[in-house]
C-alpha cells in the first residue's frame, strides 16, 4: 500500500550539492522543498574519527552501498555487462552531502571553449576534425551566460584561488579566499613549469586557506592541511561540502525538510507535467508517493538517467540509428600523467585534497591541434594531497610486486615520490552510452543502469600527448628516475581512477541532442528539472564539482520562475 504525503512546491531527489543548492535557493524564495535523500544524516560532528584510513578509503563508508544497487558494465555491445560488486573506477556518495562530503575539493570553471566546442572546433579546424562517430555538440548556454552562476556558488563555497591563469574565461570577481600554502614540493613544480616556458598557479580550492563567511551566513573554517581528504568528511568544518553551507541555509528557512532513508524509483508522468515521486523507505521497506508542483531530479549522474528511464521519460539513445537523447553522450576522463623518484625526503604524507598547481597549456584549445589527430587537453597539475599508508606503496620501475625487496623499496621510497597528474578531456563517442540493463535488478526489483564505454583512438593519441609532456616537466623537476604512464588500451571499470563521469541527461538548445533546455527543464515535462554532471555534452580537462555548481544556480533561477510566474521561466 502506497502512502500518500502532503503536497510541496518542490521535491529533489538527493541532498548533495546541486539538491542542497536547489533546497536553499527555491526555500529562501519561500517555496516548500522536500529532499529525499536515500543514505543518512550526518556532518562535522561524525567525523571525529575520520582518519580511518582503513574504513574510510578501503572500506568506503561515505559511498554507494553496491549490494543494494550497482551498475552493470561492458566494453563493447558484443560483451555481457556484469555488475559492479565491489566500489572501483568511481565511488558514488550517499548520505547528506553525497559525492559533495568525501570530494577533494578541486573548483574549477571549465573553459569558455568547452561550451561552444562544436563551433568553435569547426570553425578553426574544420567540420571533419573528428570522426563522424564522435557525437560532439554545443551546450546551448555560453561561458559569459554561467559567469554569474560560477562567481555565486564560489562566493558559497569561499573557493581559494589566484586569478593569474591566461587560459581560463574571464571573472566578474576575485577568489573569495586567498589561495592554499605554496609548499616546497609546489613551488619545485613551479619551478620546472615556469623554465619550460609555462604558466603554473595554484589549483582553486574548496579546502580554504583562510576562515571565511559566506553570503547567507554559513561559517567554514581554516583548512588544517591533514591530508585526509578525499573518501572522508572534513572534522575541521574546513573542507566547504553541502552539509555546512547550503542545507543549513535552507533549513533556516523554515521551508525545508529533509526525509533520510528515502530511495526514489519512479517519477510519475502524466501527460506533458510530472506529479511526483514514488520512494521506498530502506529501513522499513514501506512505500509513500511525494507529491510535487516542481520535480528536481539532482542525485548522482547514474542515478539521475536511471530514474528517467525507468520512469520512461524521453527517448532512450539507440546507438544502432543514433536516435533517442536519454543515455547518449556518456563521458568519463582520462588520466595521462608521470611519477619522479628522488634523492631527498619529502613531507608528502602532509596536504590537502586540493593543495596543488596547475598548468592548462595543454588544456582546452591553448594550443594548436592542427597537425595533431585529437582535441582538448588536460590541467596538468602537481598535488600534494597527503599520502597515506594503506594505499600508498610507491616503488621503482623492476622492483618485486611483494617480498622483502619490495617492502624496503616501498618504505625507501614512501616520501621521497612525486606525480604529476592530468584530468584529460573525453570526447562522446556513438559506443558509449547508458541504458537499462535487462538481466540484473536492484533490490526494490528496479532494473539496473548499463553502462557500454571503452576509451577511443581521440582519448588514445591525447593521453600519449600529455603523458610526454608530464615526464618533460617531472625531468625538470629533477626526479633521478622518471616513469611516465603506460599507454591506455582497453578501458577498466575495477582500479579507481575519478568519480568524474558526465552526460546521459545532456543540455542544449535542440531536443533532438539534448535531453533538457539550458535552464535544465526537461524538454518533455515542463516541471521536471535534471542537473548534475550528466548535463555535461562532453567530460573536460577539469573536475565537474564547479561547473555543476553554477548549473544548479542556474536551475534554480529557472525554477523560481518557472513557479512565480505561471510555468513561465522568464
Amino acid at each position: 500500500m502506497v502512502t500518500n504525503l502532503e503536497k510541496v512546491d518542490v521535491v529533489t531527489v538527493g541532498v548533495g550539492w546541486t539538491g542542497g543548492i536547489i533546497a536553499a535557493e527555491c526555500a529562501k524564495a519561500g517555496l516548500k522543498v522536500v529532499g529525499l535523500e536515500r543514505g543518512r544524516e550526518r556532518g562535522t560532528e561524525d567525523f571525529a574519527i575520520v582518519h580511518d584510513e582503513y574504513r574510510y578509503a578501503v572500506r568506503y563508508e561515505l559511498m554507494q552501498d553496491v549490494s543494494k544497487e550497482t551498475v552493470t558494465f561492458r566494453n563493447n555491445r558484443q560483451q555481457k555487462a556484469l555488475p559492479m560488486r565491489q566500489l572501483g573506477s568511481f565511488l558514488l556518495g550517499e548520505g547528506l552531502g553525497g559525492s559533495g562530503t568525501h570530494w577533494n575539493g578541486h573548483t574549477w570553471r571549465f573553459l569558455p571553449y568547452d561550451f561552444q566546442i562544436k563551433t568553435l572546433t569547426d570553425e578553426k579546424y574544420g567540420a571533419d576534425k573528428l570522426a563522424p562517430e564522435y557525437t560532439l555538440q554545443d551546450w546551448g548556454i555560453t561561458y559569459d551566460e554561467l559567469e554569474p552562476y560560477f562567481d555565486k556558488f564560489e562566493k558559497t563555497a569561499g573557493i581559494s584561488g589566484e586569478d593569474i591563469n591566461p587560459f581560463w574565461g574571464k571573472r566578474s570577481n576575485p577568489f573569495p579566499t586567498p589561495p592554499m600554502k605554496k609548499t616546497p614540493i609546489l613551488k619545485k613544480f613551479e619551478t620546472a613549469a615556469t623554465n619550460l616556458g609555462y604558466t603554473p598557479f595554484m589549483l582553486p580550492s574548496a579546502n580554504l586557506s583562510e576562515a571565511y563567511v559566506n553570503p547567507d551566513g554559513a561559517s567554514i573554517n581554516a583548512c588544517q592541511y591533514c591530508g585526509f581528504c578525499e573518501r572522508f568528511g572534513c572534522e575541521y568544518g574546513a573542507k566547504t561540502s553541502p552539509e555546512i553551507t547550503v542545507v543549513p541555509t535552507a533549513r533556516e528557512t523554515g521551508n525545508y525538510e529533509i526525509t533520510f532513508n528515502a530511495n526514489v524509483v519512479e517519477v510519475v508522468k502524466e501527460g506533458d507535467r510530472v506529479t511526483g515521486v514514488r520512494y521506498f523507505d530502506t529501513v522499513t521497506f514501506e512505500e509513500f508517493f511525494q507529491p510535487a508542483e516542481v520535480v528536481v531530479l539532482t542525485s548522482y549522474i547514474m542515478n539521475n538517467a536511471k530514474l528517467l528511464m525507468v520512469s520512461n521519460i524521453g527517448e532512450m539513445y539507440n546507438p544502432d540509428t543514433g536516435q533517442g537523447t536519454l543515455g547518449r553522450n556518456y563521458c568519463y576522463q582520462i588520466l595521462p600523467g608521470a611519477s619522479g623518484f628522488f634523492e631527498e625526503k619529502m613531507n608528502t604524507f602532509m596536504g590537502a585534497g586540493s593543495l596543488g598547481m596547475t598548468i592548462d597549456d595543454f588544456n582546452g584549445d591553448s594550443f594548436d591541434h592542427g597537425d595533431l589527430d585529437f582535441i582538448h587537453g588536460a590541467s596538468l597539475s602537481m598535488t600534494q594531497t597527503g599520502i597515506r599508508p594503506i594505499l600508498t606503496n610507491p616503488v621503482p620501475p623492476d622492483t618485486p610486486s611483494w617480498g622483502a625487496e619490495f617492502k624496503k623499496a616501498s618504505i625507501e621510497n614512501f616520501n621521497k615520490t612525486l606525480s604529476i597528474g592530468g584530468q584529460g578531456a573525453s570526447m562522446p563517442h556513438r559506443e558509449n552510452y547508458m541504458a537499462l540493463d535487462s538481466t540484473y535488478k536492484d533490490i526494490y526489483g528496479v532494473p539496473l543502469l548499463q553502462l557500454t564505454y571503452n576509451f577511443t583512438d581521440q582519448d588514445r593519441a591525447l593521453h600519449k600527448f600529455l603523458t610526454e609532456k608530464s615526464a618533460e616537466i617531472m625531468k625538470e623537476m629533477g626526479a633521478k628516475t622518471v616513469v611516465a604512464g603506460s599507454p591506455i588500451s582497453d578501458y577498466d571499470i575495477v582500479p579507481y581512477q575519478t568519480t568524474h563521469n558526465t552526460g546521459g541527461t545532456v543540455m542544449g538548445a535542440d531536443p533532438a541532442t539534448s535531453v533538457v533546455n539550458n535552464y535544465l527543464q526537461h524538454w518533455d515535462a515542463e516541471n521536471l528539472f535534471v542537473v548534475g554532471a550528466g548535463n555535461f555534452a562532453h567530460n573536460g580537462g577539469y573536475n565537474p564539482t564547479g561547473t555543476v555548481g553554477a548549473l544548479a544556480y542556474r536551475c534554480a533561477e529557472g525554477i523560481i520562475n518557472y513557479s512565480k510566474n505561471g510555468g513561465s521561466l522568464v
